[in-house]
């Protein structure tokens, strides 16, 4: 092997984490096709923040969907981690949510009954942990967010910024692959809104962690390494790249 060679394959980029190919999603509607997405191409690096801007019906969150597994395309690949989501069955698909997605929501989507602690143990009673582990892992995750004293209350106990940091709690819990948030600032007060970016933040640059983010807000988007602007279901071409605050 050449020094040549061997200079070439140091510097070659790492494969994304995510790899999306002329995907396209088109849904039917009264009998007439409406495309949402149409021959987007996409790579985000592992440990990358990216923000999804746009206005209302550009795609955005059809795309969040189906980089989470939540949907499936009409046609193209979405590769995460390797794996071409797009080709995996219902049952694999969710097998597959479980093990390596942590979902954030703009209205929390907590279980009224359900505790804060119990809560973020959710997505664990689908894993092969037992209960102390389990317990371990929650506290770990409340622990990070800063809620280890409200783990025993209910959510109608809590603020709306608490709520949410559950919501992350129980994103983190399962140590995913990426994290997808969906308008996470969207039903806060400004000031409790930057905190809950914060927190994103933490996690993309303390965790390195992947997050995709939904988001209307500029200041929102702001926090993102790289923003990603969709018009009428296809990227902007020329999307821009955000520089640090921080």
């Amino acid at each position: 092997m050449t020094a040549g060679t061997e200079m070439s394959e140091a510097i070659a980029p790492a494969e994304p984490v995510i790899r999306i190919r002329k995907l396209d999603k088109t849904y039917i509607r009264g009998g007439q096709p409406i495309p949402v997405l149409q021959g987007v191409d996409l790579d985000v690096q592992e440990a990358e923040f990216i923000a999804l801007m746009g206005p209302s019906g550009s795609g955005k969150s059809t795309l969040l969907n189906l980089i989470a597994g939540i949907d499936k395309p009409t046609s193209g690949t979405i590769e995460i981690g390797g794996v071409n989501i797009a080709t995996l069955s219902e049952g694999e698909l969710a097998d597959w949510r479980a093990a390596n997605v942590g979902f954030i929501f703009q209205f929390y989507n907590l279980m009224p009954v359900l505790t804060a602690f119990e809560n973020v143990e959710l997505p664990l009673l689908l894993t092969g942990l037992s209960r102390s582990q389990r317990k371990a892992h929650v506290e770990a995750a409340l622990n990070m967010v800063r809620l280890e004293d409200r783990m025993d209350h209910y959510p109608n106990e809590l603020s709306g910024g608490q709520q949410q940091r559950v919501a992350i709690a129980r994103a983190l819990v399962t140590d995913p692959t990426l994290i997808v948030a969906d308008e996470p600032t969207g039903d806060l007060d400004r000031a409790t809104a930057e905190e809950v970016l914060a927190m994103l933040d933490e996690l993309h640059t303390e965790l390195g962690k992947t997050i995709v983010m939904v988001t209307h807000d500029p200041k929102a988007a702001s926090r993102a390494k790289r923003l990603i602007h969709l018009e009428k279901g296809l990227l902007v071409p020329d999307s821009e790249i955000l520089t640090s605050a921080h």
